[in-house]
């Protein structure tokens, strides 16, 4: 079975994300590969970019995990609970299904590469 490749100039940091429909609309997400496993089994990844202005307020219905590669700016993450963390490049977070964050940059954008516990484009 051969191995699946995206290059860096498709994918690369500076790279277009589609914008995810929110308010403020500041927020994108690309999937990059999803497995082809069954439905419920599915695993996709993929790179998501945070912008400043309005704060997206996300809560997931599917595991998720992420790993900070760029910040600009004052990147911050909350949870439901009020726990915030500052984030910097190298952090890595695991969304819980249910868990409802709060992503929010001021001053410039964060770049983060994830892999979720869902079908492709359905975040």
């Amino acid at each position: 079975m051969p191995m699946l490749y995206q290059p860096k100039e498709k994918w690369g940091l500076d790279l277009v994300l589609p914008a995810i429909p929110t308010p403020g609309n500041n927020s994108f997400l690309g999937d990059v590969f999803t497995s082809e496993a069954e439905p419920d089994k599915q695993i996709s990844c993929g790179f998501y970019r945070q912008e400043a202005g309005e704060p997206l307020v996300y809560t997931y219905d599917y595991d998720e995990m992420k790993v900070i590669l760029e910040v600009v700016g004052e990147y911050t993450l909350t949870d439901e609970t009020g726990y915030k963390v500052s984030v910097k490049p190298g952090d890595v977070f695991y969304f819980k299904k249910g868990c409802t964050i709060t992503f929010q940059n001021t001053g410039g954008y964060g770049l983060a590469f994830f892999t979720g516990l869902r079908t492709n484009g359905t975040a």
